[in-house]
């Protein structure tokens, strides 16, 4: 039976529990027929027996044998009656036994559902914690059974992990925040020493001016551990009502001296005034910024970005894609964790710090959204980024950052 059920239904927990309820009602049952069926075998033969027993040859024991006869047919009608309501009585077993094991497997499938219903409560609960809500806990109540120990040791891993998550980001914030000091010291320094009276040596100014360009990379990337920090926190400061299409528009004209030093054509499309979205201003005009940035750097000279903005289904979307080489699926799938970058030509210092598309799906996912990466099938890559629209009656002002 068990074998039957695991070929035709899922073979979930509740299910191999209801039929090993099941099973072990059939064998106990089908045990108990047996027995039954012994005893009624036994008392047709005793009876058997008494009919077969010898006739005496004398003329009275002719006649008392004529009266063992008569008794033993009355016997033997009594058998035969006997037999056939032993009969009807296993038949009727039989069926009883059927009727009462769907019986039973319909029971087991309810006493599993109750006693696999904690299991499924925290399944739940844990699918739905991520590492952006580590504070939540499962708070399973009942008994303390095996059930009410996982939970709690469920319960005890998330604190750990929520303490292990709270101290990395702490602690890259401090440090982004603590190094900003003898960076802006090594920059004065170095300012001192090329702006004496006396003439400075050319190979002087040349090293002055390689360790400004390493120092503005460095400060750079502390900003992005500081913005990544933030938004992977929930610290979102400035909350205002912004237009992703406006915020897009502002960020594309900033950057038009760098898309015609590379000779880029810009297709910018727009949907409908409806991509308004909430949440900071900072991290949304640096999210743009980020994937703009990324869409510019990692192109070919010559090259194309193609924008879209529009809202659909209570998203406001942006969508950027570039052409150029067909890119892994699998490694373009890992680009949004830190410092991950794709082939030997995104891995120079011109390239940014690889923190550009890690902050992007920190600051969409802070403000409840999602970011997509796909490797398109012509060549290039496609970025997707979906946030909540606001609610109709928050949408005030231009939608464009000062």
């Amino acid at each position: 039976m068990r074998m039957l059920l695991a070929g035709v239904l899922p073979r979930t927990v509740r299910m191999r529990l209801t039929a090993l309820y099941g099973a072990l009602f059939v064998v106990s049952g089908a045990v108990l027929l047996a027995i039954a069926s012994g005893v009624v075998v036994s008392s047709s033969r005793e009876s058997v027996t008494a009919a077969n027993r010898a006739v005496p040859s004398t003329a009275l024991a002719q006649a008392q044998a004529r009266i063992h006869q008569l008794q033993d047919q009355l016997g033997t009608a009594e058998a035969k009656i006997h037999s056939g309501v032993s009969h009807d009585l296993l038949v009727g077993s039989a069926i009883a036994l059927a009727i009462m094991t769907v019986v039973s497997l319909a029971l087991g499938w309810l006493v599993a559902g109750r006693v696999l219903r904690p299991l499924r409560v925290m399944t739940a609960a844990t699918r739905r914690i991520s590492a952006d809500s580590l504070h939540e806990r499962l708070a399973v109540p009942g008994p303390g059974d095996e059930l009410k120990d996982l939970a709690d040791t469920i319960d005890g891993l998330l604190e750990r992990l929520d303490g292990a998550f709270t101290a990395q980001r702490r602690f890259v914030a401090n440090a982004s925040h603590e190094l900003r000091t003898p960076l802006t010291t090594m920059r004065a320094c170095v300012d001192v020493a090329v702006a004496k009276p006396e003439p400075v040596p050319a190979q002087t100014i040349a090293l002055a001016d390689r360790l400004r360009g390493e120092l503005d990379r460095v400060d750079g990337l502390l900003d992005g551990f500081l913005a990544l920090a933030r938004a992977q926190h929930g610290d979102l400061p400035g909350q205002a009502t912004l237009s992703l299409e406006y915020i897009t528009a502002a960020a594309l004209a900033v950057r038009a001296g760098a898309i015609s030093a590379r000779h880029l054509t810009v297709h910018h499309a727009t949907g409908s005034d409806g991509t308004w979205v909430a949440g900071s201003q900072a991290l949304l005009c640096r999210m743009v910024d980020n994937v703009l940035d990324n869409a510019i750097g990692h192109n070919r000279d010559g090259g194309w970005i193609r924008v879209t903005t529009g809202a659909d289904a209570g998203l406001a979307h942006l969508v950027v894609e570039t052409g150029g080489d067909v890119l892994d699926a699998g490694q373009v799938s890992q680009l949004a964790q830190p410092f991950r970058r794709l082939g030997a030509d995104r891995t120079g210092s011109d390239h940014g710090s690889g923190l550009g598309l890690s902050i992007v799906e920190a600051i969409a996912a802070a403000h409840g959204g999602t970011l997509g990466l796909r490797a398109r099938a012509e060549g290039g890559l496609r970025v997707s980024i979906g946030l909540p629209v606001a609610p109709a009656g928050t949408r005030t002002g231009a939608g464009v950052p000062p």
